[in-house]
């Protein structure tokens, strides 16, 4: 049980300070916002500006956590 408390804390940890806006309700609106649009194949400008050239560079299969990245590093900093 002690393993597991201190699991889940060192992940809280880990996210919060990769992200500290994380526990911010307004910056989780920005991401559900970007997350819609890019449904519909609408970016943001936002969003746009924190994709780094390499990026686009690398690979052509680009994974789900690369795009989480991107789309929490836009709101979440």
């Amino acid at each position: 049980m002690r393993f597991f408390l201190f699991l889940f804390f060192g992940i809280f940890v880990g996210l919060y300070l990769s992200w500290p806006g994380l526990v911010i309700p307004e910056n989780w609106k920005c991401f559900n916002q970007i997350i819609a649009k890019s449904a519909e194949d609408k970016i943001s400008l936002k969003a746009a500006l924190e994709i780094s050239p390499s990026y686009f560079l690398k690979a052509k299969n680009k994974k789900t956590t690369s795009k989480v990245r991107i789309v929490a590093d836009a709101c979440f900093r």
